[in-house]
């Protein structure tokens, strides 16, 4: 009848007498007990011994608390994997991953010994910003909660372990009084609440549940007035076991509760308990507090206020639950370190894979992220990071907390995976710093608020990055970060670049709401695990996907619905005009002083020799042009080249369509290999436009929303010269290439051109292989230079040059968009070799020379490698535009992602 606890790490005289003595049969550990897997194991093992050698029957029961997130009682980074909050996995979006995750948390826990969890947590947050359960529930939606609750249940079941739901009728909207001694209330009405906060308990109770912690709360309404839940007959027998049909073990919440003990006493608490139907009464740690609950008990048989049927009843229901989750065999030896060795690879690799889709970025809406995109090398970043301890995981863990005294530094190292605020976020200031070569400034911020400190670093830093954790609870974190986002505001008004990105560690409501924080990113806990994330997400090495949980999400889906628009197949007659008409839009909506790609083309730049097929989206009845896409396909590679909307018609998911039906038109290709985002024929587009940092970082995640791997791109540049008459080469450039004694030549036309095209066959894409051949047959305006081995005569490098009367620049609009005097050196092909850089240097010098022979004023050096880049830019380039060319498997795209 008794669920007791004890201090220590090892068997204490009072446990040992509570087993031997007084046939305790259900034990909670917590941190206080746990310092590693292996001890965990060890003390199980010892515990169960002890209860066999007693006598007892059957083994005990032996619980814990494994929340995940920041509620962990065992931690042991060699085998037991930290998985993410409730909330963090409900961010995810995927049931399924709440079961793995729940599945992994429990093989674990079963392999020391463990046979119940003390989960999962069915509350809802109806009022999620003020209430201290926080990221420990999934969120505010009831349907939403009893389906991650469930998913979590079947997990921890499947794994051998039984299921605690918790906290019966509801911890999820709460008014507190102040005093730890006052009882939190609930206040809603039992309509109310049957249609909220008792939908998950409901379904998970159909679902197999197999016990329920009942909650110590108050409730105050109409038809109930009840001091203590779990005290109550009214909860406990009449709305769970009967209202809900509930036959399972009842839990009640710690008698050891200030309010409880102090309002009514452990000794009266625990007969109350009883008579209301609670089967197992938890007493968490003072063995002085349960030796009286034991004689309260006693007491209340003996004068008749429980009968021996009432405890029959709640034996039977505890022996029925024991018999589902162990027996002595696997009580007395359990698989220990080596079952835990065995899971742990797996097991990383999913907590990982977890963390990556739970983090949420709400709202980027200038484009900020991944900050290796916005942030140049140079410029320094602030991290602005609070002083904050972790939640404690229950009222049974908060009795432990407070009591824990003095500590060795050997006994808070293995307390949990939760460092308090400032350990913890030191750690997230050094991850940042190693992405950035150290060059990060971090302080912490408390309830003084914003000091000449944090204003002179401020000023300083080009991008800041405010953590929060609770603030709608702990408001000096609210008004600090609301002060820096002014004076951010201000300082950028006023011409100095300040990019401001606010991260909430833990409640995700912080700033949900408030439009006046531009961008948002959300962690759910801030565990190491959960930082290490963060700051990979903020450095572009995946894209977040995570979506806050409840009501929030569905707010988002409505906002995003998806329209399908009609894609209609290109149609040259009906659509070159209107595609003009668009094209001279985009250039017209391009910020000033910066090049638009698409400037200079027409309708023809987009029309090939080869396999293509293109989209619209037009208003049948105008016959504008809303949107277009080209694609292409060379050699088992299915290419996009260029995809754009009409600016007054974006964020309506035109492109989206089109990016869709473009995608299935490359997949019916026979043969076909690779899809690629970007090419250099026709020229338009070599890739996602990266001249602009914030708005290519943010073309980049919608591709990546789309499916596209964007997480090893290609970099190509577009370079010039622009006043070639005064050019020179640097100083040293001629005897430095004249000492390698590379041959250099220059042909025209299709005589001796098949070592080119062979060349450039084996070192380039099948649409630089294409552009090569184009050139060859306009000998008049375009021109090969070759740079051969001193060797044997073998081609190391090629480049095309050419006069900008050439047909090339049909389908190469730059050549006309730079200048009115334009000269090409176009698609250099230079395999890497120790020589490499000089050939490149070469061919380039030739290429200037040549377009001098053109009387060029203005050079233009297309679809430059990244590597490459630097090179050029030594010898007197500028970028003119840079791109970066994405590819993956055809694979990647399923019909369920196109849908």
């Amino acid at each position: 009848m008794f669920f007791m606890g004890f201090d220590g790490t090892e068997v204490t005289p009072q446990i040992r007498s509570l087993i031997e003595d007084h046939h305790l049969g259900s034990i909670l550990l917590t941190t206080k007990n746990l310092k590693s897997a292996a001890q965990t194991a060890s003390l199980v093992q010892e515990l169960q011994t002890i209860a066999r050698n007693a006598g007892h029957p059957v083994p005990l029961m032996i619980a814990l608390d494994q929340e995940n997130g920041g509620v962990n009682s065992l931690f042991d980074e060699d085998y037991i994997c930290q998985f993410p909050s409730a909330m963090g996995v409900a961010a995810t979006g995927s049931p399924e991953l709440a079961y793995e995750v729940a599945n992994a948390t429990g093989k674990e826990l079963f392999a020391v010994g463990i046979n119940m969890i003390m989960g999962p947590v069915l509350d809802v947050l109806t009022n999620a910003r003020y209430q201290p359960l926080g990221v420990r529930a999934t969120g505010d939606d009831p349907q939403e909660v009893s389906q991650y609750g469930i998913a979590a249940m079947n997990g921890y079941k499947n794994a051998g372990i039984t299921t605690c739901g918790k906290h019966f009728p509801s911890y999820g909207n709460l008014d507190f009084l102040g005093s730890s001694l006052d009882m939190p209330i609930i206040t809603e009405t039992l309509e109310q609440l049957s249609l909220g906060a008792l939908v998950p308990f409901r379904n998970a109770i159909g679902a197999g549940l197999d016990a329920m912690m009942v909650g110590g709360c108050a409730i105050a309404n109409a038809a109930m007035n009840v001091m203590h839940a779990c005290l109550s007959n009214q909860v406990v027998d009449d709305l769970l076991r009967n209202d809900l049909n509930f036959n399972g073990v009842t839990i009640s919440e710690c008698l050891e509760m200030d309010a409880l003990s102090h309002d009514i006493g452990v000794r009266g608490g625990t007969v109350m308990a009883v008579e209301a139907g609670c089967d197992l009464v938890l007493l968490c740690r003072s063995f002085a507090v349960q030796q009286e609950a034991i004689s309260g008990l006693k007491l209340g048989i003996e004068n008749g206020m429980i009968s021996r049927e009432r405890i029959n009843i709640s034996l039977r229901r505890i022996l029925e639950l024991k018999s589902k989750c162990t027996n002595w065999e696997q009580a007395l030896n359990p698989s220990g370190i080596d079952q835990l060795a065995l899971l742990h690879p797996a097991h990383l690799a999913l907590s990982t894979k977890a963390y990556d889709k739970s983090i949420t970025i709400m709202r980027d809406k200038g484009h900020l992220l991944p900050l290796s995109n916005t942030l140049y090398p140079e410029e320094d970043l602030l991290l602005l990071t609070p002083l904050v301890k972790p939640l404690p995981a229950s009222a049974a863990t908060k009795a432990v907390a407070d009591d824990q005294g003095v500590m060795t530094e050997q006994e808070k190292a293995h307390r949990s995976s939760i460092m308090s605020g400032e350990g913890v976020f030191r750690e997230l200031g050094r991850a940042l710093a190693r992405q950035r070569h150290g060059k990060l400034l971090h302080t912490s911020y408390t309830a003084n608020g914003v000091r000449p400190q944090h204003e002179n670093l401020i000023n300083q830093a080009a991008a800041i990055i405010v953590v929060t954790a609770d603030a709608n609870r702990n408001l000096y974190q609210s008004g600090f970060t609301k002060h820096v986002a002014m004076m951010c505001s201000m300082l950028s008004a006023g011409g100095k670049r300040k990019s401001l990105i606010v991260v909430s560690v833990s409640s995700p409501y912080d700033f949900a709401m408030d439009k006046a924080i531009g961008t948002y990113v959300c962690t759910f806990d801030f565990t190491e695990t959960a930082m290490s994330a963060l700051v990979r997400a903020l450095f572009g090495e995946f894209v977040p996907q995570g979506t806050l949980p409840g009501t929030l999400r569905k707010s988002r889906k409505v906002q995003k619905s998806r329209q399908h628009w009609l894609v209609e197949s290109w149609h040259k007659d009906r659509d070159q005009k209107p595609l003009l008409a668009l094209i001279k839009t985009i250039e017209k909506a391009s910020p000033p002083n910066q090049f638009c790609p698409v400037s200079g083309a027409t309708a023809a730049s987009f029309e090939l020799p080869v396999q293509e097929a293109h989209y619209v989206v037009r208003n049948s009845s105008t016959q504008a042009l809303f949107g277009f896409c080209s694609t292409y396909f060379y050699g088992g590679i299915g290419m996009i080249g260029a995809l754009f909307v009409d600016p007054a018609k974006r964020n309506l998911s035109i492109g989206h369509s089109l990016h869709t039906r473009a995608v299935r038109g490359l997949l019916q290709k026979p043969g076909i290999q690779k899809l690629q985002l970007g090419l250099g024929l026709p020229g338009v587009y070599l890739g996602i436009p990266m001249s602009d940092l914030s708005e290519g970082a943010r073309l980049k995640r919608w591709f990546a929303n789309n499916g596209w791997d964007i997480l090893t791109p290609r970099l190509l540049y577009t370079l010039t010269i622009r006043n070639i008459p005064n050019w020179q080469p640097p100083e040293g450039l001629l005897s430095s290439i004249q000492r390698v004694s590379f041959a250099f030549d220059l042909i025209h036309g299709r005589e001796n051109s098949e070592t080119v095209l062979e060349h450039v066959r084996s070192h380039a894409g099948p649409e630089v292989l294409e552009l090569y051949r184009l050139a060859l047959d306009d000998p008049k305006n375009c021109g090969i230079v070759r740079a051969k081995s001193p060797v044997d005569g073998a081609l190391v490098g090629t480049v095309i040059t050419c006069r900008q009367e050439t047909t090339l620049a049909t389908y190469l609009p730059v050549l006309h968009a730079a200048g009115d005097s334009v000269g090409g050196i176009l698609a250099p092909v230079v395999p890497n070799s120790p020589q490499a850089t000089i050939v490149l240097q070469g061919l380039a010098l030739l290429g200037i020379r040549q377009n001098k022979t053109y009387r060029a004023n203005t050079c233009v050096l297309n679809w430059v490698h990244g590597d490459e880049r630097d090179t050029l830019l030594g010898m007197g380039f500028d970028v003119l535009d840079a791109f970066e060319e994405l590819s993956c498997k055809p694979e990647r795209f399923s019909e369920s992602a196109l849908a």
